[in-house]
């Protein structure tokens, strides 16, 4: 992107929570953090200040299914995160204080969560999505995985994953050619270990789970079946779900929120897996409208399956996608994202014509075929209230 000043990049690990087993929960996200806890020449502090002395940016994230490590400077500063990066992917020394200390600094994040009935929520749903399989396991694992882990844990761990198979370095910007031939140099060193193991897929259990919290709404959950990452139906799914309740002009915020005024936030997503996928509804509400809620959000979700989306809501919705993604794409940190997920997740990469070709093909019968398959089916439900009790409507 030769218009641009900055430089992104990404380390890109094919491993996350559901690589996971029971006693390994949140072991991918303590690595995570711990990259970032020292190396053999830098301490935290001087990780920090590396990037804050060049004026970037830095940070991680853990998923299901993928763990990321990025930073985003300007282009005559490349060389200088990806050394930084280098070091702490090679060279992080776990030392046994750092570790105390960042448990302890996860414990608070899981104490945060428990805060936060509208993360709960989806937790719980997860759980009645999956039962015991990996995918419901949730990334930042449990007190009690987390005071179990120590650093071979973790040197185990990531000579398990962070392996040239599972490894994806993404670059997007002003890119010299001293940082290419750097980061072949410098990544040639990843062990070319080829995996054997197989994902097993997960069974869509469509089960109830509800919490009693002290909270001033009852925040609820519902869970269909959806698609996988890389299904051919997948933007008809993408376009059914900005309808439905991915924008403000959806039909379940226009419902719900416009027209009742049961809600501030309401909205629908989906989730797409190597193999499975999730379309999630989440609304909030006071307890005593909770069931007008229930009511309201059945009749948004049966008139769609049964009368599907107009030509109207299907021409906005195609504009609506294709600006998005032209959008995000003049940003250098969009583009490594978009292009480190495509390589590790799909092992494809459609040039932005192939897309807006395949958005402008989606058909409304492919739609409304899709929305009665996966609207009429049972769904998974979570709820987080003061009661902690399914309305009788959904029992």
């Amino acid at each position: 992107m030769p218009s641009v000043r900055s430089v992104s990049m990404g380390i890109w690990i094919g491993t996350g929570s559901r690589n996971e087993s029971p006693k390994e929960n949140g072991l991918s996200h303590l690595l995570e953090h711990m990259l970032f806890k020292g190396t053999e020449t830098r301490s935290p502090q001087d990780i920090a200040e590396a990037f804050d002395q060049i004026g970037g940016q830095v940070n991680a994230f853990t998923s299901k299914e993928y763990t990321c490590y990025y930073a985003k400077v300007l282009d005559e500063h490349s060389l200088i995160a990806l050394d930084v990066l280098q070091d702490m992917f090679f060279n992080s020394t776990f030392d046994e204080a750092e570790l105390q200390k960042e448990k302890n600094v996860i414990e608070e994040e899981i104490r945060m969560v428990e805060d936060t009935p509208d993360d709960i929520v989806h937790e719980l749903l997860s759980e009645a999505c999956y039962g015991d399989h990996s995918l419901a396991y949730p990334i930042l694992g449990t007190n009690e995985t987390l005071a179990s882990f120590n650093a071979d844990d973790l040197r185990a761990y990531m000579d398990r994953y962070y392996t040239g198979d599972y490894l994806v370095i993404s670059v997007a910007g002003n890119i010299h050619e001293s940082l290419i031939e750097q980061l072949k140099t410098t990544f040639s060193k990843v062990k070319p270990t080829v995996h054997t193991e197989q994902l097993t897929v997960p069974q869509f259990i469509q089960d109830k789970r509800t919490r009693t919290k002290d909270a001033e709404q009852a925040h609820l959950c519902i869970g269909y079946n959806g698609l996988a990452i890389n299904d051919p139906d997948i933007y008809s799914l993408v376009l059914l779900n900005n309808s439905f309740g991915g924008s403000m002009s959806s039909r379940l915020f226009q419902e719900i929120r416009e027209k009742r005024g049961l809600c501030y936030s309401v909205f629908s997503y989906h989730s797409s897996f190597t193999d499975s996928g999730l379309l999630t509804l989440y609304a909030g509400t006071g307890l005593s409208q909770l069931d007008e809620l229930v009511s309201a959000m059945a009749e948004t979700t049966e008139d769609m399956a049964r009368n599907g989306m107009t030509e109207k809501e299907l021409r906005n919705g195609k504009e609506q996608l294709k600006g998005s993604l032209m959008l995000s794409l003049e940003s250098t940190n969009s583009r490594m994202s978009r292009n480190g997920k495509n390589e590790l997740m799909l092992q494809n990469h459609r040039t932005l014509d192939e897309m807006l070709d395949e958005i402008n093909l989606v058909s409304q019968d492919s739609v409304n075929k899709l929305a009665e398959t996966i609207l009429t089916s049972k769904p998974a439900l979570s709820l987080v209230s003061t009661t902690g009790k399914l309305p009788e409507s959904l029992k």
